[in-house]
């Protein structure tokens, strides 16, 4: 027990100190009533002034729906421990001694020995002279610990995020995305999984998903570039009252420099194909390939359709179809957070690119997100079990001519994982420890066949980021991202699906 709120204590949280301040106390008036043990008393007089001197440090919060249980919890398990040792001890009369003499419990004395088992260092001469009472002494202890602990876990619980934001709060969200958003990742920050912090100005937004002890942003933050660093701070703070770690998933370049000044830790994690639309082009022997897989499909008799939103119902059935078989044959289940799934409020409201089979049946589609700055990628990427070979060639390359005559400029074909990381110079032994994994991973998730995939457009290949706060943090936010990610599914997380 001591040893939890020391760690709580460690991570500035409020209740940890009322808690320590309140076993201080206890413990000066104990040390003075047994015999004026002024040494030990004074001792903890000193740590209780000490706590009271830095107790506006103390501020990081605690769940209170979980502290109101915590409560409950604990004065339930105080009384059912008391009621079930007095009860046991009177029951189980005579089978214990007190200085070799045998003890006869009436209710008084069977209340008195068990507050004896906790607050005596002998149990006041308690001796247990069967087995089955020795297992009932050592019982009462394994009550309370486990009752106790429970409670102390749902007293020190980090604050917990029950409701969605607000709707004020998303469109406040959506209007500095819709002036501020660099990539396409600020698109996939107003789905509904998301939560909003607002930097101190309010001209910045970072949305975040918190699991456990961690908040994990999408992105760096929404916004002015010179309100960023606020931005940052501002999270920061806000995480710590939250007693949670702040991370970022899949942070540009551009800001490691500021982040490694605010005291953040930063390993790469993988690249981003972004193919610069203007410059794209089927001729050449390098996208021979490509326009085999058009003209093959085509002339079989495929079509590819491009459809503006909203989409119709109709549609959205045929696309369900089509999801739902992808995601049994990868054996997965739909990610959140750093991509979109199967919403159809989100999906009506996004371009769709689709390829029909000679019968008229979809076979493959995929759904692209803009930013504001004639940026465009692609989202969901689905496609049936049997389909023609270079399907989803022929569908990305379809997208790539479609968005050229939109007058886009770029194309994000979305993050390559692991992809460059532990190449540079510099890399840390995290980053290895990264290909290390990849490499004997590779039976589970095709790192490599995505990575060649997306390789085919010739795109560039732009590193991205997981900024996170310190080594010991790093176990909290990547079961953060993994919950986040995952939608908490752990076991689907899992699987083989992409």
């Amino acid at each position: 027990m001591l040893l939890t709120l020391a760690t709580n204590l460690l991570r500035r949280k409020r209740i940890a100190w009322l808690l320590t301040v309140g076993l201080l106390i206890v413990s000066i008036v104990v040390h003075l009533v047994k015999g004026l043990d002024l040494e030990e008393s004074l001792l903890s007089g000193v740590l209780l002034f000490q706590l009271l001197l830095m107790r506006k440090t103390f501020t990081a919060k605690s769940d209170r729906p979980s502290i109101a249980q915590g409560i409950r919890v604990l004065l339930g398990a105080l009384l059912f421990t008391l009621a079930y040792g007095t009860a046991g001890f009177y029951i189980l009369d005579g089978r214990f001694e007190v200085n070799e003499r045998a003890v006869n419990f009436d209710w008084d004395d069977a209340l008195f020995q068990t507050f004896a088992m906790f607050f005596t260092a002998d149990n006041a001469g308690l001796v247990p002279k069967t087995r089955f009472a020795a297992f009932f002494a050592n019982s009462i202890y394994a009550v309370g610990a486990v009752t106790i602990g429970y409670a102390l876990v749902m007293l020190l619980r980090p604050v917990l995020l029950r409701d969605s934001a607000s709707i004020s709060e998303r469109n406040k969200a959506q209007q500095i995305v819709a002036e501020h958003g660099r990539t396409t990742l600020a698109r996939l920050a107003l789905l509904e999984d998301k939560s909003y912090y607002f930097s101190p100005s309010g001209k910045s937004t970072i949305a975040y998903v918190s699991k456990g002890r961690g908040a994990i942003a999408l992105g760096d933050p929404i916004g002015p570039v010179e309100d960023r660093k606020e931005a940052i701070l501002g999270f920061q703070e806000f995480c710590y009252r939250n007693d949670w770690y702040p991370a970022f998933y899949q942070t540009l370049p551009d800001d490691l420099e500021m982040y490694s000044t605010l005291g953040f830790r930063v390993v790469q994690i993988g690249e981003e194909a972004i193919v610069n639309i203007k410059n794209f082009t089927l001729k050449g022997k390098a996208n021979q390939n490509l326009r085999t897989a058009i003209n093959r499909l085509t002339k079989a008799g495929h079509r590819i359709e491009f459809y503006e939103p909203p989409l119709s119902l109709e549609l959205m059935r045929q696309m369900k179809s089509v999801s739902d078989e992808w995601l049994q044959m990868v054996q997965g289940a739909e990610k959140q957070f750093s991509v979109g799934w199967f919403y159809e409020a989100y999906l009506r409201e996004t371009r769709v690119v689709a390829i029909h089979t000679p019968d008229g049946k979809i076979s493959a589609f995929a759904n692209m997100i803009s930013a504001v700055n004639e940026v465009v990628g692609v989202d969901l990427m689905r496609r049936r079990t049997e389909v023609e070979n270079g399907t989803m060639e022929c569908l990305f390359a379809s997208m790539l001519q479609q968005c050229q005559e939109l007058g886009y400029a770029e194309f994000d074909l979305g993050l390559s994982a692991l992809a460059g990381v532990g190449e540079a110079e510099k890399s840390g032994r995290l980053e290895k420890v990264l290909i290390y994994l990849s490499d004997h991973l590779s039976k589970f998730y095709n790192f490599k066949g995505l990575h060649s995939f997306k390789d085919k457009f010739g795109p560039r290949w732009e590193p991205r980021y997981f900024v996170y706060p310190s080594l010991g943090s790093l176990p909290d936010v990547v079961v953060a991202l993994i919950r986040a990610d995952s939608g908490d599914r752990l076991l689907d997380y899992l699987r083989p699906g992409s």
